[in-house]
């Protein structure tokens, strides 16, 4: 059973993802860690109630609760680094992003049992990304997916400096239409936001895989500096700071920016004649 997928179908073009703001670890696999916290920490923290106007916009939304450090769901499933000579995590992460290991010494995953965690976890989410396409794309004629994330600020070991507010990805206009990712870009650049396009997050295996803008289907990434909308403690984070609690009024402009992105790529969608 899937029980650790949610799926909310919707009636328009739009599928909002978010494979990394899952924090369940199977206990056999908790008692293995450094720590349960740590475990838990680079969580894409409190995504899924940034985003829970998406569904009345008719979007529909793929979730997993599956913690990224179980299985990170954004990764190429083969291994293969999405940022050559880039520090990242792997597939089954055994370090955290500033490169702190995840698992007491000796009980780091294997390959037999990295298998078992795709098979087990990382296929069955991507088959609903994938039949969620096909029934949209069928139903409207193009299909447009949003990839939701977060992630601290400030970490030395991934970036240099602050992160910008705002990063779109569509690894280098390649998984999304120019006139789709410029309507959305638009509708950024009048917000009180920083914002870059294909910076350092140029757009996970997700948005790569998928964006077939050529067959109708877009993908977009954005990646948010989770100072963009929790009243973040930038710099080192440990259990007393980290994660904070969600603040409906201090997300309040960036959800209001969100809503009128997610609007016009329902748009532009819409305005598509299915073939």
């Amino acid at each position: 059973m899937n029980d650790f997928l949610e799926i909310a179908r919707g009636t328009t073009p739009l599928i909002v993802s978010m494979p990394h703001t899952g924090t369940d670890i199977p206990a056999d696999i908790e008692a293995r860690l450094v720590s349960p916290w740590l475990g838990r920490r680079d969580a894409d923290w409190w995504i899924e109630k940034l985003y829970d106007f998406a569904p009345h916009l008719g979007a529909s939304v793929i979730r997993t609760r599956i913690s990224r450090t179980v299985i990170d769901a954004n990764r190429d499933p083969s291994g293969a680094s999405l940022y050559p000579g880039q520090a990242t995590t792997e597939l089954c992460p055994t370090t955290n992003f500033d490169g702190e290991p995840l698992y007491r010494d000796g009980h780091e995953p294997n390959a037999d049992e990295i298998a078992e965690r795709r098979k087990r976890w990382f296929d069955p989410y991507h088959a609903a990304i994938a039949d969620e396409i096909a029934r949209v794309k069928a139903q409207h004629g193009v299909a447009i997916l949003w990839d939701a994330h977060s992630i601290r600020s400030v970490i030395p070991r991934l970036f240099e400096g602050e992160l910008p507010n705002l990063n779109f990805g569509t690894n280098g206009g390649t998984t999304c239409a120019p006139a789709l990712a410029d309507t959305i870009t638009d509708a950024a650049s009048r917000a009180p936001f920083s914002m870059v396009v294909n910076g350092r997050f140029k757009g996970g295996w997700t948005t790569r895989y998928y964006g077939r803008p050529r067959e109708n289907v877009h993908a977009i990434q954005l990646e948010l500096a989770c100072r963009t909308y929790l009243r973040e403690h930038v710099g080192h984070v440990d259990e007393t700071n980290w994660p904070v609690d969600y603040d409906p009024g201090f997300a309040a402009p960036l959800r209001a920016l969100l809503t009128e992105m997610l609007t016009s790529c329902i748009a532009t969608g819409s305005r598509h004649e299915p073939h």
